[in-house]
């Protein structure tokens, strides 16, 4: 009986020395890094390539073949509905009107009082896109020369599974990969209603609006799209290195004690909002504690 206390006895000792260093240690472990909790504007956004496209896109065609005698637009230049765009004479009159020529100036001129050039007009408020005929050049039937369009958006193609974080009304921040350092914002105007798949993968595809179109605004230009999907202003937070994660349980290290004599308190947190770099705090964290990393024991 003696003998079972004394090793009672002994492995109480024993183990009271065991925590006595693994405290000490643990207080005299090196600190790497320390914060508090920061107020910060926190955002979660995808990702997305995209492309400047026209809203409506529009290719002026003749209805009749002939020959293009005079285009009175350049490309980017802004036209009204109904305005004339283009003069045309069919093919009946370009043969007439050039063996009149032939004939000599004054038949030539009578000719041109007879049978009169077709004037093509824009269809719809908008401005040039591309120029694809000159004056002179022959046209078919329904043959483009000119393509115009209403206004300039930007089209992006999500992944289904991201297509939850997204709505109409959704904000976003582009910028234009030949210009990187125009940065403008648009919203989520239409979220399409059939899937494409590209690469294997199903996609939709997303018009956004752009608030103000930067001045270098051309279609085809590509676009990185980061689209906002949560926000919140002024959340407590805290860098994410110091958060620590082991299944769904999140934790921190927490430096209580006294400045001489730290100790450290391994603690359960609740997060919020994560934009990758700072985590929204929700609980198991005050204002004014500091939480700590260590700086690895390995050589």
């Amino acid at each position: 009986m003696k003998k079972f206390i004394l090793i009672l006895i002994l492995s109480a000792v024993a183990a009271t020395a065991v925590l006595f260093i693994f405290k000490f240690k643990s207080s005299k472990q090196a600190i790497d890094e320390e914060t508090t909790l920061k107020f910060r504007d926190l955002a979660v956004e995808l990702r997305e390539n995209g492309c400047v496209k026209p809203r409506n896109r529009l290719a002026i065609k003749p209805s009749f073949g002939g020959r293009v005698e005079k285009i009175l637009v350049n490309e980017g230049d802004k036209i009204k509905k109904g305005q004339i765009i283009v003069w045309m004479s069919s093919s009946e009159r370009v043969s007439i009107v050039d063996m009149a020529r032939a004939v000599g100036e004054q038949e030539y001129i009578k000719c041109q009082e007879i049978y009169k050039q077709t004037p093509i007009v824009a269809y719809m408020d908008g401005f040039i896109i591309s120029r694809q005929k000159e004056p002179g050049q022959t046209v078919l039937r329904d043959e483009a020369i000119l393509v115009m369009a209403d206004d300039l958006i930007v089209e992006a193609v999500i992944d289904e599974t991201d297509l939850r974080y997204i709505k109409n009304g959704s904000k976003a921040k582009m910028y234009l990969d030949a210009y990187p350092n125009e940065k403008f914002e648009g919203i989520v105007e239409h979220i399409s209603y059939e899937s494409k798949l590209l690469d294997n993968v199903t996609i939709y595809e997303v018009r956004i609006n752009p608030i103000k179109k930067p001045e270098v605004f051309k279609s085809g230009m590509t676009v990185t799209v980061m689209i906002t999907i949560e926000s919140k202003n002024n959340a407590p937070s805290i860098d994410n290195i110091f958060i620590n994660e082991e299944g769904d349980k999140k934790t921190v290290t927490v430096k209580t004690g006294t400045t001489d004599k730290p100790k450290f308190e391994t603690r359960e947190i609740e997060t919020g909002i994560n934009n990758s770099i700072f985590t929204e705090i929700l609980s198991g964290l005050k204002a004014g504690e500091t939480v700590v990393t260590f700086k690895s024991s390995k050589k």
